[in-house]
């Protein structure tokens, strides 16, 4: 798989059509593929390269520094959208719903992240239209949020890299959610093509230059 740099990654971004904002032309790109992939770590990569700043990670949203409202880019996760280990067949009630609609008919959007330690909805986290917005995680480029997409990136990485990476993340105490959510994703991403939707494809064991 030959490397693409980030560069032309933010190019592509730049030069798509916006699919939501209504009369403010706003991008939106989706960074999926499966858990462990690298998603996190090359979406922060991305939004700060659109101008917008970097995240320390799902579950780390503070009211008190939201993202400022005139920043050009954003950046959201799917694991603050999803209500725990159960909630992939549920994603589009947030993602499309609450975020991705409202956008389209250039209206600001929010949801209330899930909190994975209460089990309960928590924060609620504004989405106002703005030039780019990039949301990573499992299920997000599902062909219902695709349909507003400018831009998808799939990134990929062998099943053991994967769960390496997440048991050193989660614990080894989440061996068996890691073991029953492989499977489900998989099934997901066969029913939605989302791979082979994908504008662009990385490989998320090999460094992927700026």
């Amino acid at each position: 798989m030959t490397p693409v740099p980030l560069s032309a990654i933010v190019r592509a971004a730049r030069a798509s059509a916006p699919g939501l904002g209504g009369e403010r032309p706003m991008r939106l790109v989706l960074v999926d593929g499966p858990a462990g992939s690298g998603k996190t770590t090359l979406a922060n990569r991305l939004v700060a390269a659109l101008g917008g700043e970097s995240s320390a990670g799902p579950g780390t949203f503070d009211p008190a520094r939201a993202c400022a409202r005139g920043a050009p880019a954003q950046l959201l996760h799917a694991d603050d959208m999803y209500e725990g280990w159960d909630g992939l067949e549920t994603l589009d009630a947030v993602l499309v719903d609450d975020v991705l609609e409202p956008l389209a008919a250039g209206r600001d959007a929010s949801f209330r992240m899930w909190d994975w330690e209460q089990s309960a909805r928590t924060h609620e986290v504004p989405v106002p239209v703005r030039p780019f917005l990039v949301i990573e995680g499992v299920g997000v480029g599902q062909a219902a949020a695709r349909a507003f997409a400018s831009l998808l990136v799939w990134i990929e990485a062998p099943a053991d890299v994967r769960l390496r990476r997440g048991l050193e993340r989660d614990g080894e105490a989440m061996r068996d959610e890691w073991l029953r959510w492989l499977p489900r994703e998989a099934a997901h991403f066969a029913v939605e093509g989302t791979r082979a939707a994908a504008d662009v494809v990385l490989d998320g064991t090999a460094a992927i230059p700026d």
